[in-house]
């Protein structure tokens, strides 16, 4: 089995997606503390639900990710479920996060772009098991990285959608 592929558990990598939208939708400040805490231990149980269900370890990895969240036209199915749990309808969802967000989540990193010519952007990251580089507090749990200048550039003026304004949010392992 390749050895990025021989993986039991993302939940880092599904933590750091869902902590990153919760993010977003507190920057706009209309949904309350309960409702933030709610939707992201949502979209963290149907991201790993759904992990669970597609994980074959038996099978080598074919450098595909694990999972694509996209909001442009549609809404993604597990963020509108996530935000529907919360009282959040897709429409509102629409109005709260970017425009055209992209967040892949996949074995070891998470990233995002904004906009369909925005730069990609590093959320998480962490080595595979044996690999070398530094991890977070005690051995793997989220930390703060260095963020990219035009990362944090774009996710500030709001990449696709000027009227819209976010904190910037980055973590590796």
């Amino acid at each position: 089995m390749h050895p990025l592929c021989a993986r039991a558990s993302m939940l880092p990598e599904i933590s750091a997606a869902a902590s990153f939208l919760s993010h977003l939708l507190r920057a706009r400040g209309l949904v309350s503390d309960r409702q933030l805490q709610t939707f992201s231990q949502s979209l963290q149980d149907l991201l790993a639900e759904q992990y669970k269900h597609h994980w074959f370890p038996d099978r080598p990895c074919k450098g595909s990710g694990y999972r694509c969240i996209r909001i442009n036209h549609k809404m993604d199915p597990l963020v509108g479920r996530a935000g529907q749990r919360v009282g959040l309808s897709a429409q509102q969802l629409f109005r709260l996060l970017p425009s055209e967000l992209t967040l892949w989540v996949d074995p070891f990193e998470v990233s995002y772009r904004i906009g369909e010519d925005g730069s990609i952007c590093v959320l998480y990251e962490s080595p595979p098991a044996g690999g070398s580089g530094a991890q977070g507090p005690a051995g793997g749990g989220l930390a703060m990285a260095d963020s990219r200048i035009s990362c944090k550039e774009e996710l500030l003026l709001g990449g696709a959608s000027p009227s819209k304004s976010y904190a910037m949010m980055t973590v590796s392992g």
